[in-house]
């Protein structure tokens, strides 16, 4: 199951039509609420149990994984019936190595996310779509990179379910009951 499940994620890392390649990243807002919302699955090494997406560094998302940096991940995919939960650490990258790698690999028009107002911002009407021919948003622009501690693995089947759980530090894994 953990071989499946990295295998998964490092599809989602590298097919934009994969289900995987969208995930639900949970944050702990300032005032101590769950946060969630959905990212883009950029890179895995399973090496060290990490995984990238990349956000914007005025975005609130910045803001509370600088001051909390727990986070879950979650996907799911409906045509395999199986559910990933990742807890971990997160960790901003920016204006570093990780960060200049990151930015280079992007495609213009996710940089040119990066260029208009802060994610949230009050703005008078909705903006035009972003200009993927403009220069500009690096420094707007981080990586979050998650070290995985633990990893769920849950398979749904009318012959019966499968769950199991990972703790990465320990090297250890177990069945749970769905």
């Amino acid at each position: 199951m953990l071989d499946q499940a990295w295998a998964l994620l490092a599809q989602g890392a590298g097919d934009r039509h994969s289900p995987w390649r969208t995930l639900n990243l949970a944050t702990i807002a300032a005032d101590g609420r769950p946060n969630v919302r959905t990212v883009v699955l950029r890179a895995t090494a399973r090496g060290p149990g990490t995984v990238r997406v990349h956000t914007d560094r005025r975005s609130e998302k910045a803001r509370e994984l600088a001051g909390d940096p727990r986070v879950m991940l979650h996907g799911y995919d409906p045509a395999g019936a199986v559910q990933l939960r990742l807890a971990g650490r997160a960790r901003l990258h920016i204006g570093d190595a990780v960060a200049a790698a990151g930015w280079a690999a992007s495609a213009a028009m996710s940089r040119a996310c990066y260029r208009g107002a802060a994610p949230g911002s009050i703005v008078p009407a909705p903006p035009p779509a972003p200009d993927a021919r403009g220069e500009g948003g690096a420094d707007n622009f981080a990586v979050v990179e998650v070290t995985i501690e633990t990893l769920e693995w849950l398979w749904l089947c009318a012959a019966g379910h499968r769950r199991a759980r990972f703790d990465l530090a320990a090297g250890t894994g177990h069945w749970l009951a769905p």
